[in-house]
């Protein structure tokens, strides 16, 4: 392994400098649990690692009424998982975030560095999408904001530019009976890379025998996790009995593209998204009529 260059920036405007002087080999340090593994192997090519732990608004997580869930791009897993507010109020989070890697990993790993890595068949990118998360990335031009869903352009590749940081996610507050379930499908029981993956999110009526919206994502099925608009809309104003939830598993198998690959074929992971859509929509419409 080629020597790398160690920098620990204590503000998110030092990180930024950092990596537009750095150039494109500049890598950000959040957990590490991805990019150490690649420069080791020679898959990534990393001049200078710029260290983000040691950035406050990186680091915290918050939450209001009003304006939701703030999570730093650099919070370790556990954090959130073992957050009595998040596992009340975003239990889909904790179905994530307590499923990527094991116990060693969950205390580097973050969200941020998970979506950021863009992998295809990450297990947090369906859920910060169904969820409606949005991304808050600091650059040498300012900020902007972008929905995750947004964020990932081709395997292993996302929508940064040169210089810039996703410094935090931001999740809306929870709907009034409200609720949403992560499931992935994997080939054996624990730390293996998910065959499909699935969140839905969804909000019910007053009665709570009515879906009011959903958002459906998928993951592992396409070059980047997918947001299926059209399963959202074959929801609206669906019954929460399962009978009526055939368009919407219609609609998320007509939108996969997957391969095949040593992990399953594509007709198989088709067959899945299906199976785990209609799954992971027991489990949110459960949750809902409990909230």
């Amino acid at each position: 392994m080629k020597a790398i260059e160690y920098a620990a920036p204590a503000s998110v405007a030092e990180a930024v400098s950092l990596l537009q002087q750095g150039g494109p080999t500049a890598r950000v340090l959040a957990g590490g649990t991805d990019i150490i593994v690649m420069a080791r192997e020679y898959r990534r090519d990393v001049s200078v690692m710029v260290d983000v732990k040691h950035i406050p608004e990186l680091t915290e997580m918050s939450f209001s009424a009003e304006t939701g869930l703030s999570v730093g791009a650099a919070v370790p897993c556990y954090r959130i998982y073992e957050d009595p507010q998040v596992q009340r109020l975003y239990p889909a989070l904790v179905d994530s975030a307590s499923l990527i890697g094991g116990i060693q990993v969950q205390s580097r790993a973050s969200l941020g560095g998970n979506l950021c890595n863009a992998s295809p068949a990450a297990d947090s990118i369906p859920t910060l999408i169904a969820l409606g998360a949005v991304a808050h990335i600091s650059g040498p031009g300012g900020t902007r904001t972008l929905p995750v869903e947004q964020f990932c352009v081709a395997p292993g590749r996302n929508a940064l530019e040169d210089g810039e940081l996703l410094v935090r996610l931001q999740f809306p507050a929870p709907a009034p009976r409200s609720g949403a379930r992560f499931l992935r499908f994997i080939p054996r029981n624990e730390m293996d890379i998910a065959v499909v993956n699935v969140c839905v999110a969804v909000q019910l009526n007053e009665a709570r025998d009515h879906i009011t919206s959903a958002r459906v994502a998928i993951g592992a099925v396409a070059p980047t996790p997918l947001f299926v608009p059209e399963a959202g809309a074959a929801l609206a104003g669906a019954s929460t009995d399962p009978e009526s939830w055939q368009p919407a598993v219609d609609a998320v198998r007509a939108a996969a593209r997957p391969i095949t690959d040593m992990r399953g074929s594509a007709a198989q992971r088709r067959h899945l998204a299906g199976v785990l859509t209609r799954r992971a929509l027991e489990g949110a419409v459960a949750r809902a009529k409990e909230a």
